[in-house]
Order: structure tokens, then C-alpha cells, then sequence
């Protein structure tokens, strides 16, 4: 595991084939696909529809990708509703091979912030696999406030944070912190906007991490506009972003099946 991370990490997506199960040659094609230009692996996330997953198909993903990883950090997406599965599915990822588990708030509009607090403290008393907090609304219901998000920083342990709000001043505030640890975009549309962040985490990485990584060198409104419009082409801004990749991806030749999870489900 790196000392700090950086750059481009890729929040993979799942291959699935038509009956649900998790394609191990895709998922070696996929991270053989990115590898150069990455910094990290990040499976079981919300781009590799981690809250759908069944316990099979998340241990299967995670359990590919650290097999093909070669030598790349895998940051496991552990998107579930309370603490207890959490800490459950994290020994599990930890037993895996994973280098650190990416964690969302509980699930609920009634969290509080103390309770937000709690639940990561929480984590790392069960355990000593390291954090990155996944700072998101969609999925969660609610959102953490910055002083919260500060006093989460100093629980040991926490080594990135991938900031959805989809607030660029919220993310500027939080990279300027002076935490010490790393902030990841996690919205393409807000790169030039969210400067003084560490790098970037999105579904884009999946298609062009190259794009990617020279968004994040050269943040100028010319370079948005560009990735604008390659994700305005690939269907990455859609609400079911995930099937778009997937599709393009499998036009690609990389996976061999652009099926999605709700495709397996109502088939």
C-alpha cells in the first residue's frame, strides 16, 4: 500500500454475464485496460453497482481484483446500510487481500452527525484495515458537515476521502483543511472547480483514465469542457451511468457482457 494516494484510482465496474455471475477474465481485461494510468483499484463501489451486489458477487469481484491487481491498491466499496455489515464486510475484504475499505455513512436521513461519527470510529475499533470515507447523499440520505468531516480525519487510519457531494466549494474547503489526508473529486463536472484536491475518483476511469489523468494536470476550462464531452458521449452523467459504461466497454472489447445487475434480476 502506498504511503499517501494520488491521482487517478478507478472505481471499477462489475462484469457481469447473463446469469449474474461475475466474469473473472473481464475483470482482468478491465484493470489490464486501465492499469497504466492508474493509481488504484477501487471495486464494489457505486460505478461497479456495489449496493446491489449479493455476498457472492462482492466477494467474487473483490476476490478478482486483487488477483489481477499486480501490485496495484485495492480499495474495496462496502456499500451498506449500518455499522455491523460493515464491519462484517470489511474483515471479509481485509481476509481478501484488500489494502483499505471505502465506507459511506449509515444509511438514513435520520443519521445524525454524532452518529455519522460513531460509525467510523466504530469501523476501525473492529478492525485495522484502512479507511477512505466516502463522503455521498444518493445512497446514504444524508450528508456529513464539515466539522463533522473533520473530526472523522482524526480518527486513525483514515487515508482518503472521495468527496460526492457534488459541492466544489465544500471540496475546496475540505482539501485546504490541512488533515493530511488526501481529497479524490468524485464528479468529473466539478474538476476544474474542485482545485487543490489530490486526484480523482470516478466512472470516466473506467473508459479513458488517461483523460483523466490529464484533467488533473492541466485543470483549465478547455480541458472540462473536453471532459464534458466525452462523458456527455459515453452516458457517464446519466442516472444509470454504470449500464453506459458497461456498454461502451463492452463495444470495446473489454468485457464480455454489458449486462447490469437489474438486467440479471428481471430476466
Amino acid at each position: 500500500m502506498p504511503d499517501t494516494y494520488s491521482g487517478t484510482i478507478v472505481p471499477l465496474i462489475t462484469p457481469l454475464d447473463e446469469n449474474g455471475t461475475v466474469d473473472e477474465q473481464s475483470v482482468a481485461r478491465l484493470i489490464g485496460h486501465v492499469r497504466a494510468e492508474v493509481t488504484g483499484l477501487m471495486p464494489a463501489l457505486t460505478s461497479g453497482e456495489g449496493w446491489k451486489l449479493d455476498d457472492r458477487q462482492w466477494q467474487d469481484v473483490v476476490t478478482y481484483t486483487v488477483k489481477h491487481a499486480e501490485g496495484l491498491p485495492v480499495l474495496t466499496g462496502i456499500q451498506l446500510p449500518d455499522t455491523a455489515s460493515v464491519v462484517d464486510r470489511a474483515r471479509t475484504a481485509a481476509a481478501l487481500g484488500a489494502d483499505a475499505v471505502v465506507v459511506t455513512t449509515p444509511f438514513g436521513s435520520d443519521v445524525t452527525q454524532d452518529g455519522i461519527v460513531a460509525h467510523y470510529r466504530a469501523i476501525r475499533a473492529a478492525l485495522d484495515i484502512p479507511i477512505f470515507l466516502y463522503n455521498e447523499e444518493a445512497l446514504s440520505s444524508n450528508r456529513i458537515e464539515f466539522e463533522t468531516l473533520l473530526r472523522i480525519c482524526e480518527i486513525p487510519g483514515i487515508v482518503g476521502i472521495k468527496e460526492s457531494s457534488g459541492d466544489a466549494a465544500f471540496t475546496r474547503r475540505t482539501a485546504g483543511a490541512g488533515t493530511g489526508i488526501p481529497v479524490f473529486e468524485g464528479w468529473e463536472n466539478l474538476l476544474a472547480d474542485a482545485y487543490g484536491i489530490d486526484g480523482f475518483i470516478g466512472p470516466l476511469a473506467n473508459l479513458e483514465p488517461g483523460l483523466c489523468n490529464r484533467m488533473l494536470a492541466d485543470p483549465t476550462l478547455d480541458r472540462q469542457a473536453e471532459v464534458n464531452a466525452v462523458c456527455e458521449r459515453y452516458g457517464v452523467f446519466r442516472d444509470d451511468w454504470y449500464r453506459w459504461v458497461k456498454k461502451e466497454l463492452h463495444r470495446r472489447g473489454v468485457i464480455g457482457s454489458p449486462t447490469t445487475h437489474e438486467e440479471v434480476t428481471t430476466a
